[in-house]
Order: C-alpha cells, then sequence, then structure tokens
C-alpha cells in the first residue's frame, strides 16, 4: 500500500496544527530552521527529512512519529490513533 502521495500535504497540516497548538510561531523556530523554510513546509511546497522532522518536533516538544502519526492519521482514514498505531506495531512486530 502506497502511503507516500497521501501523507505529503497532511504533513504540512500537521505540523501547522502542532506549531499552533503549542501557541508556537514560525519563527520559534529560528534556532533550528528559518522561517521561510517552515512556512514551505507548512504551505506543502516542500518535504523535510527525516533528521528535519527530528529537529521541528524537539521544538515543538513532541516526538517526531507524533507529527508522522498526524500526518498519517489524516491520510489514510484509519479511524482512531489507536488503530493505526495498532497497525504500525502489528507490523514492527512481523519484521522484527
Amino acid at each position: 500500500m502506497s502511503y507516500a502521495a497521501k501523507s505529503t500535504n497532511n504533513f504540512a497540516k500537521a505540523l501547522k496544527s502542532t506549531r499552533k497548538s503549542k501557541g508556537l510561531s514560525q519563527e520559534d523556530f529560528s534556532q533550528v530552521s528559518s522561517r521561510t523554510y517552515v512556512s514551505t513546509l507548512e504551505r506543502n511546497i516542500k518535504s523535510p527529512t527525516l533528521s528535519k522532522v527530528e529537529v521541528l518536533a524537539q521544538v515543538l516538544g513532541v516526538h517526531p512519529l507524533t507529527l508522522l502519526t498526524l500526518a498519517y492519521l489524516r491520510a489514510n482514514d484509519t479511524g482512531s490513533v489507536n488503530t493505526l498505531l495498532g497497525l504500525v506495531s502489528e507490523e514492527i512486530a512481523e519484521l522484527t
């Protein structure tokens, strides 16, 4: 199943909604990124690398998987976060 195409725009939404819910401005990321870069992520012009997701999450005070989970939760209509995390847990168990 291809999740990438569906999740791209939803990462932008997840980042923006998380930033706003934490009461942060784009300028609050200035220690790790430019306001312009954060803006391009939130407008879905660019996609972040995994290392950038980690840095953004650190500024937001959340785990990087929280941002990714929010993006994929919106992208795939999996229902609840528990359903999505259950699926991920099953897949990891099969792979390890």
